[in-house]
C-alpha cells in the first residue's frame, strides 16, 4: 500500500473538450447520453456540454448523428491521431521510476534558425521543442537530457525546416560557473513547479484511490467520472514535466509516488467494470499504463 502525506483535496477543474475526447469509444464514437451524465456528476451544466459539442463539430473534430441525448459524435481524422497521452512517453517515465532507464551523462542540444519568412514554422518547432521537455539556453538553442533527436527531426521534417537545425551532444556542459548536472536542471527546468503538479496529482488521487478500494460497486457513471478527474490531472502533471533521469532530480521526486497511484487507481477501476462497460480508448491507454506499471513492481 503507499502512503503518502495527507493533503486538503483540491477542486478539479476538467475542461469540457477533455471530457469528450475522454469518452470516445473504441470504435471513435462519444454516446452523448453518457456524455451529458458524466459532465453533470463533474459540476458541468448542459448548456455548458452543448456548447462544447458546438465547438468542436464547427472546428471538424467530430461530427454529431441525432439529437439530445440520444446522438453520437464520431471522431474525424484529424481527432484520431490528437486523441490520448502518448503511451511513449508515459511509458518511458515508468521505466525512469523502475530504475530501468539510468542517465549516462549525455546531453542532447539542438540549434536553429530558421529564417523570418518562416516564422510560423519557427514559433510551432519552438513550442515543439518545449513539449518534448527541451529548455531554451539561448536563443535558437535548446536542451535535453534524453534522446530526442528523432522525434524532433520528424517535427523538423514536417514543417520544412530540417535544413535549419544542427544536432550535438556533450558530457561537458557548463552555465556560468555552474557544471553539476544537477544543479544544472534545477536551473534550466522549472522543477518546484512541476513537483507542485504532482503533489496536487497525489492529492486527487489519494481519495479516489480509497472510494475504490472501499466501493467496488460503483456505477458506470461513477467510474467514468473518476477516470475523467483523474486523467485530467494526470495530463496536468506529466505535459510540463521533461521526464529528467531520476539523478537530475530532487528527492525524493513526487512523480513517481503520483505515476503509481495512478495506476493502482486504473487497475482497480479496470477491475471494476461492468459486462456492460462501453470499451473507452481512455481506458484502454490508461489500462496499457497500469499493466507495465505493474509488471515492473
Amino acid at each position: 500500500m503507499i502512503a503518502a502525506p495527507q493533503m486538503p483535496e483540491p477542486d478539479i477543474q476538467v475542461p469540457t473538450r477533455m471530457l469528450v475526447e475522454a469518452l470516445v469509444r473504441a470504435d471513435l464514437t462519444v454516446d452523448t447520453g453518457e456524455l451529458y451524465t458524466t459532465g453533470n456528476l463533474l459540476g458541468m451544466t448542459d448548456q455548458q456540454v452543448r456548447l462544447c459539442i458546438k465547438r468542436l463539430v464547427a472546428e471538424g473534430r467530430f461530427n454529431h448523428e441525432g439529437r439530445g441525448r440520444k446522438a453520437l459524435l464520431r471522431a474525424t481524422s484529424t481527432t484520431e491521431q490528437t486523441l490520448g497521452l502518448d503511451v511513449e512517453f508515459v511509458a518511458h517515465a515508468f521505466r525512469q521510476d523502475a530504475g530501468l532507464a539510468p542517465w549516462d551523462g549525455t546531453w542532447h542540444l539542438v540549434a536553429f534558425a530558421v529564417p523570418e519568412t518562416a516564422r510560423t514554422a519557427r514559433d510551432t518547432l519552438r513550442a515543439a521543442l518545449t513539449r518534448l521537455g527541451g529548455a531554451p539556453i539561448q536563443g535558437g538553442l535548446y536542451l535535453s537530457a534524453n534522446p530526442w533527436e528523432p522525434y524532433v527531426k520528424d517535427h523538423a521534417r514536417h514543417l520544412d525546416v530540417l535544413d535549419h537545425l544542427t544536432f550535438a551532444t556533450t558530457r561537458d556542459l557548463r552555465q556560468g560557473d555552474r557544471d553539476d548536472p544537477a544543479a544544472l536542471a534545477r536551473a534550466l527546468w522549472p522543477l518546484t513547479e512541476i513537483a507542485e503538479r504532482y503533489d496536487r496529482l497525489t492529492a486527487v488521487a489519494l481519495p479516489r484511490l480509497k472510494r475504490l478500494r472501499d466501493h467496488a460497486d460503483l456505477s458506470e457513471p461513477e467510474r467514468l467520472t473518476i477516470a475523467v478527474e483523474l486523467a485530467a490531472e494526470f495530463t496536468r502533471a506529466m505535459e510540463p514535466d521533461p521526464l529528467l533521469p531520476p539523478q537530475l532530480l530532487p528527492q525524493p521526486w513526487p512523480g513517481g509516488q503520483a505515476r503509481a497511484l495512478i495506476a493502482e487507481c486504473w487497475s482497480l477501476l479496470n477491475e471494476n467494470a461492468g459486462p456492460d462497460s462501453e470499451s473507452t480508448r481512455l481506458f484502454r491507454l490508461y489500462g496499457d499504463m497500469a499493466r507495465r506499471a505493474a509488471a515492473r513492481r
